[in-house]
């Protein structure tokens, strides 16, 4: 006897098939992985910098602004990271068969 988690797995299974990805498409991702994390723990590692300058100085308001710029900064690479991850899965009609499964609910 199945368990609601099996039966609804294979609902979910019927109604948007899972993708397997190329190993070049998993390259791919691999790569942007990398990529996006290095950047942002650059970014972080020099806003952190600039904000332990800024403490040492006493200025509150510039520990806030920098503050606010790496949580911006962090917040458009991951963006930028997903986007691109995004478009690599959807070389395999992965956007097509969610919207195709949409289009059915």
């Amino acid at each position: 006897m199945k368990s609601a988690y099996e039966i609804a797995m294979e609902r979910l299974e019927k109604k948007a098939p899972t993708i397997k990805l190329t190993e070049e498409q998993k390259a791919r991702i691999a790569e942007i992985n990398s990529l996006y994390g290095s950047r942002i723990a650059e970014k972080e590692t020099f806003l952190q910098g600039e904000i332990a300058k800024a403490q040492v100085h006493g200025d509150l308001e510039a520990v806030s602004q920098i503050r606010d710029q790496l949580a911006r900064e962090v917040r458009r690479l991951h963006a930028e990271w997903e986007e691109k991850k995004a478009a690599v899965h959807g070389e395999t009609g992965y956007e097509k068969s969610v919207k195709e499964s949409e289009e059915k609910s």
